[in-house]
């Protein structure tokens, strides 16, 4: 609902540097007041309107372009003006501080998203869509969030509890009769109903995981014995000679982070120390810092020599790794071998042949990575998703199962369904505290 009383805020809604243009955003009640003073007036609606920008003196700060958004047609659904301007730092700041001056406050970080939030502009599963498009740093992650931010995340959502409050009207109309006077056809479609709200649930989740991984990347680690190529291979992923090559065991003593971009997925790739019993201290803690790294990857790269095959050393490795992060079987050094040495590979994890040093078999590798990690190309795209998007789609769906196992007690199938709908308002902000609301927002830049 539109405040009159809310405050004007103002801030530069451009990056900082110097630019060709630079903006200042202002919104809010005294918009005509600023207007006035450094225009000489308000512009004519959704009109550009090239003229000076003026200090209290009357003096030329700058010349440009204002443009005027009565409310509540505006991004805040406030009275809204934008004042475009050459992209200096100094003259910015002047013609910020001329705005402080005459009654305006300096904008918090994403306190115009937020308003627009509050004016119901945007929900927020769009409003938070705004700042993950501004930080997309690949194609397919700028696709995603423009998707979310023109609505497709929230329809899906908003479609998913228009189901479910059919089916919560349908339970609770059960609820009023005794069991022996509800129809059969009712229970039949209180079951069809579920099964629906199911079945979309899951897809929801499964797209949004596709966002997530746009949005967040995995985290891949090369694990392995000392010497097997594990440098050799990120140097190979990231196109560069990111990691000292040395045929001496022991060359790399700390992890070496790149991020390669495969189908706009980003990749956190790790490089590590070669895991063995060493009395070298550096060494060790270069070992220990590796297997921190393994306990919070995505995905494990286990890095052997072709020419070796699977040893007991290797066999140990694979023993300690964390048994619930998927791990693929790499076979490096396949340009030094006639045969494959793939004897013990199909009885462990799913494996690949490559040559870090030649480029054999890498894209085949980088398929494997992309679907280790969860990815799946699809033909309608995905939406862009955070971390408790995720969390909220998990909660509604362990809701629903649970639902599923008290469906003989009415009413602890209707609570069930109940706490399903409001994990999912979570998410577009229909039920959202807030604390919740406070941490998303400061997160934004200043002037968004």
């Amino acid at each position: 609902m539109l405040s009159p009383n809310v405050d004007t805020i103002a801030a530069v809604a451009t990056a900082q540097g110097r630019g060709g243009v630079g903006v200042v955003r202002i919104s809010g009640r005294d918009v005509q007041v600023l207007a006035d003073g450094i225009l000489g007036g308000l512009p004519k609606p959704r009109y550009a309107t090239y003229g000076n920008f003026l200090d209290d003196k009357g003096d030329v700060l700058d010349q440009g372009i204002a443009l005027y958004f009565p409310a509540p047609h505006s991004y805040t659904g406030e009275e809204v003006l934008e004042l475009q301007g050459h992209g200096g730092p100094a003259v910015l700041q002047m013609l910020l501080r001329r705005c402080l001056d005459l009654g305006a406050r300096l904008a918090q970080p994403g306190e115009f998203t937020r308003r627009a939030f509050l004016n119901d502009k945007l929900d927020l599963a769009q409003a938070e869509s705004v700042a993950d498009l501004i930080d997309a740093n690949t194609e397919e992650a700028a696709k995603s969030a423009m998707r979310s931010l023109r609505g497709e995340f929230s329809a899906a959502i908003h479609e998913l509890v228009a189901d479910l409050i059919h089916l919560r009207m349908l339970v609770e109309a059960m609820l009023d009769f005794p069991d022996e006077e509800v129809d059969a056809i009712d229970i039949k479609r209180r079951d069809e109903l579920l099964n629906n709200v199911r079945l979309k649930l899951q897809r929801t989740l499964d797209t949004a995981k596709q966002g997530s991984l746009l949005r967040e990347g995995a985290h891949v680690v090369i694990a392995g014995q000392p010497n097997v190529g594990k440098s050799s291979l990120l140097n190979r992923l990231s196109g560069e000679e990111l990691a000292l090559v040395s045929d001496i065991p022991g060359t790399t003593r700390d992890v070496i982070r790149q991020v390669i971009q495969v189908r706009g997925v980003p990749l956190h790739i790790m490089d590590t120390a070669g895991l063995r019993q060493s009395q070298d201290e550096v060494e060790n803690m270069g070992i220990a810092r590796t297997r921190l790294s393994l306990s919070r990857a995505d995905l494990i790269l286990l890095l052997l020599d072709a020419n070796q095959g699977m040893t007991p050393g290797d066999e140990a490795i694979l023993a300690g790794l964390p048994a619930q992060i998927p791990r693929l079987v790499v076979y490096n050094k396949t340009d030094l071998v006639t045969v494959k040495a793939a004897t013990n590979a199909k009885a462990h994890d799913p494996f690949v042949f490559v040559s870090a040093k030649t480029g054999e078999g890498i894209e085949e590798l980088l398929a494997r990575l992309l679907e280790a990690v969860g990815w799946r190309d699809q033909e309608s795209g995905s939406f862009m998703a955070r971390e408790r998007h995720l969390q909220a789609l998990v909660q509604a769906q362990t809701h629903l199962s649970q639902a599923q196992t008290v469906l003989p007690t009415a009413e602890l199938f209707a609570e069930e369904l109940r706490l399903t709908q409001n994990a999912l308002n979570e998410i577009t902000g229909e039920f959202t505290s807030d604390d919740l609301l406070g941490e998303i927002f400061t997160r934004f830049c200043i002037g968004k």
